[in-house]
């Protein structure tokens, strides 16, 4: 089971106000503050966000080797395509728009964006117990 996910960004305040709005309306809450990050919690798996001062440049790229995205629950049907309204008044840009919400594939209900620093993720809608989307709201 999943810990924590630590990432670091080359912008503490910009990635604060994208992933904060984001992080809040999947339901977690912000946990710990310090000078080089930010971190929010839901149950035991919290998300960090960190300058480090030990950062070396280049910047963030999910077409290369390491993280691509992460992909959360993100409600129903309703949940994920409000979220994805909103989600470019905080910083976050559409991936794969002309195929949405089934760029997953026929069977799959997602929504995928980008931050301005190249950080994917995947809105996923939780699906009914017939493995349908759930509507949701």
């Amino acid at each position: 089971m999943l810990h924590h996910v630590e990432l670091w960004v080359p912008d503490l305040p910009r990635a604060v106000r994208s992933w904060g709005w984001l992080l809040g309306r999947l339901g977690c809450l912000p946990y710990q503050e310090w000078e080089h990050g930010r971190s929010w919690r839901h149950g035991s798996v919290y998300v960090v966000l960190e300058q480090s001062p030990a950062m070396r440049g280049g910047g963030h790229d999910r077409t290369r080797p390491g993280l691509n995205h992460l992909a959360f629950h993100a409600g129903g049907r309703a949940d994920v395509d409000a979220l994805m309204r909103e989600a470019p008044a905080h910083g976050w840009s559409p991936l794969f728009a002309d195929r949405y919400p089934h760029a997953g594939g026929p069977a799959h209900y997602a929504g995928y964006l980008t931050d301005a620093d190249g950080f994917e993720v995947e809105l996923v809608a939780a699906e009914r117990h017939d493995g349908t989307a759930a509507e949701g709201g």
